[in-house]
């Protein structure tokens, strides 16, 4: 086993287990921020975070997330400085020179360094504030639960004055779309690594990708642009 994942393939295969992980965690924390769209009062956003902060399968899947983090960063950039010590002094011009390559494909390390940054901000600014240290914008709020009255803290309130900056509001949307950028690589070739690499299922791969990357993107882009032109006080 542990030859395995020593070799190039097993490196592959982690890095494809743990980015369609870090997919699905995508697909969650755009659906929670979506509902910063849809209610200006922020009881629908608040409720949400109220759910994942407290249940207990989240709070399990937190260091599992971050885990999955590390594992796709670490093997990403073994599986960089490999293809590179093994193309020499044409690790350059091979990348470059190849016809029908996605320009995200020959970019993977700088947008994975790019995302890697944004995502230190991200953490910095709310996972750090509501889950470590506290913030007064979290102070205790009242919203209502399927009828029952129920004290949370004002997540949206922190999320609303962040993005009331605009440098945040323009780091968001660069991190969003060199998010995009890289899933539209990431998404097919992890299916790859999986052994899905028949010409068929390639092509719809690459399509389903590409359309999953770019609302990805353009989600979270659109909900920092929204919060800062559409729900500021």
């Amino acid at each position: 086993m542990s030859n395995l994942l020593c070799s190039s393939i097993g490196k592959k295969l982690l890095m494809s287990l743990s980015g369609l992980f870090l997919v699905t965690f995508l697909v969650i924390h755009l659906t929670v921020n979506s509902l910063l769209l849809f209610d200006e009062s922020g009881d629908l956003f608040n409720a949400a975070a109220h759910f994942m902060a407290t249940n207990p399968l989240i709070r399990i899947m937190e260091p599992l997330l971050g885990l999955g983090f590390f594992v796709h960063i670490l093997y990403g950039s073994l599986l960089t400085a490999q293809n590179n010590k093994a193309r020499g002094n044409d690790k350059y011009d091979s990348g470059n020179k190849t016809k029908d390559v996605m320009w995200a494909s020959k970019n993977m390390w700088v947008l994975g360094l790019t995302i890697f940054a944004f995502l230190v901000v991200h953490v910095w600014q709310f996972w750090v504030k509501m889950r470590l240290t506290g913030d007064p914008l979290l102070d205790h709020t009242h919203i209502d639960v399927a009828g029952v009255e129920t004290q949370v803290e004002n997540s949206y309130a922190l999320v609303n004055a962040t993005f009331s900056q605009l440098w945040v509001v323009i780091l968001y949307v660069l991190g969003s779309l060199g998010l995009a950028l890289h899933l539209t690589h990431g998404f097919w070739s992890a299916f790859q690594s999986l052994g899905a690499s028949n010409n068929i299922w390639r092509k719809r791969l690459t399509v389903v990708g590409v359309i999953f990357a770019w609302v990805v993107g353009i989600g979270f882009s659109v909900i920092a642009i929204a919060q800062f032109l559409f729900f500021q006080s």
